[in-house]
């Protein structure tokens, strides 16, 4: 065996290197990805709060809000087909990209999508932030659906194939940490523009501001090994994994990927041949992991959450508040999952935070249901408020340390590199799919299922934890390249994934 790896216990190959500042700089750079996804997701809820931006847009909202259209039940307070879209059709946008950004990853690399996705972010932000009817605001939101699509296909991959196995988990987590921040940012910001009569603009076009810092990053990132070699640039894949791994000992670790770039090459057709039984894991896991993750629920709380707890009888200001709370949660409750996944592994984090989000949407469905009931007509005290939000707190923080973050790290650690770009394509077209879905059909929902939603979400929550409970082997500290030796262990996925598709060990 050449200098540079050995293999464990578990039979797949551990390579020598440490963590560099290089690959931390590179990864805490191209994580900023993320804050365009998370900025968007927290200003949206907020924005369609604001008074003036509703009586400038969408006037029979604001007449509805203030209960001047006949229907007085709190739960359709905001029910409004042509508001959820302007929501709703980022994400639709986001689908279409993905397909796109598929190709220009695999091909020109992951700078130049992650790049792109910047500047279609930046573009559209600014024509948010100046919109004067609903036409510049539907387009600013589809180029920000453009933006959002392209990073999240490449900047999940580009993490995943810069760190090294021991520590793949942490650093790809960054992007769901800087979705976080991007959350909190925004409700901070919407607290403060909420003040003034076109707030709503300063909260829209701040969202030029991280674009700008990814576009700029990007220019300055190196590109890495797997694409590298995948364009047949070889001698700069090696230089470039000295560089991440610190060391001069990578020719076992090297030979892996080209290896591995070998059998991609093979590959013609890898929309096709992402659905051959070999590749049956990696598609399930790829389609029902982002499709899951919608069906937590989360999005009730990061679009709508000033919006919800408007409807619930916060105040204006209060709701904003209690936004920002349960997005610190958020942002907090992230760490907790950087610092245990590659202790604890996945498969216990997916497991836990599925239980703690079954309990509190259970909870919170019950006090929703007590104070209102079926017609929609009642009040919190001060002390229920504060249980409610309480509870809520609780439920965001198991999402932020389980399906969050594993929902974007899963399905870009374990494909195979001949299917990596269309695994991950597939991961962000059934997100978008589904986050489009919930984002324009919850408010909907809310007025017609009434407190149900929260048990209706809450049932998902049981199905889909015993999915990873039956189906998902742990896959931490295992390189990305010796990915199929966990399949191969397990009980369902070893009679799919063939004896001669392992990588040697």
């Amino acid at each position: 065996m050449a200098a540079g790896g050995f293999v464990d216990q578990g039979g797949s190959r551990q390579y020598e290197g440490k963590v560099t500042v290089y690959v931390l700089i590179t990864c805490f750079v191209a994580a900023m990805g993320g804050l365009l996804f998370g900025y968007d997701l927290g200003i949206t809820g907020g924005v369609t709060s604001m008074e003036p931006f509703l009586i400038k847009f969408f006037p029979s909202v604001y007449k509805q809000m203030k209960g001047e259209t006949g229907n007085d039940s709190t739960y359709c307070k905001f029910d409004n087909e042509l508001l959820t879209l302007f929501t709703s059709s980022l994400y639709l946008a986001a689908l279409v990209a993905s397909f796109f950004a598929s190709t220009t990853t695999r091909a020109l690399g992951r700078k130049p999508s992650m790049f792109l996705g910047g500047l279609f972010f930046l573009v559209g932000a600014l024509l948010n932030g100046f919109a004067i009817n609903i036409a510049m605001l539907i387009i600013g939101r589809l180029l920000l659906g453009f933006g959002v699509g392209y990073c999240n296909q490449s900047v999940p991959v580009y993490l995943s194939e810069m760190a090294p196995a021991s520590l793949r988990g942490a650093l790809n987590m960054g992007f769901q940490m800087a979705i976080t921040i991007g959350i909190f940012a925004a409700n901070l910001i919407n607290l403060q523009t909420a003040k003034h009569e076109n707030g709503w603009r300063i909260s829209l076009g701040v969202g030029a501001v991280p674009a700008v810092c990814m576009c700029f990053g990007a220019l300055f990132l190196g590109d890495t090994p797997n694409s590298l070699i995948e364009r047949g640039q070889n001698e700069g894949a090696k230089a470039m994994l000295i560089k991440i791994r610190g060391t001069d000992k990578v020719d076992e670790e090297f030979r892996d990927l080209i290896d591995a770039s070998e059998a991609a090459k093979m590959v013609k057709h890898p929309w096709k041949n992402i659905r051959e039984p070999k590749y049956r894991p990696h598609l399930v896991f790829c389609t029902m992991i982002p499709l899951f993750q919608q069906f937590t629920g989360i999005n009730v709380i990061m679009f709508y959450a000033p919006v919800l707890f408007q409807t619930l009888g916060f105040g204006n200001n209060a709701a904003l508040v209690s936004a920002l709370i349960s997005g610190g949660v958020n942002m907090v409750a992230t760490l907790v999952s950087i610092f245990t996944v590659d202790k604890f592994g996945r498969k216990l984090l997916f497991l836990e935070g599925g239980c703690q989000m079954f309990i509190s949407q259970v909870a919170v469905g019950i006090m929703i249901a007590t104070a209102f009931g079926v017609k929609g007509k009642g009040s919190f005290s001060k002390g229920e408020a504060d249980a409610l939000l309480s509870l809520i707190c609780i439920y965001v923080a198991a999402f932020a340390w389980s399906w969050g973050p594993l929902g974007w790290l899963v399905p870009s650690e374990i494909c195979p590199l001949e299917v990596r770009s269309a695994g991950q394509a597939i991961n962000v077209a059934v997100n978008m799919l589904f986050t489009f879905l919930i984002a324009q059909v919850f408010l909907s929902m809310l007025c017609y299922m009434k407190f149900g939603l929260f048990f209706f979400f809450a049932g998902f929550v049981v199905i889909m934890t015993i999915f990873i409970f039956a189906l998902l082997p742990e896959t931490k500290g295992v390189p990305i390249e010796e990915m199929n030796v966990v399949w191969r262990s397990h009980w369902l996925w070893s009679k799919f994934v063939p004896e001669d598709n392992k990588a040697n060990a």
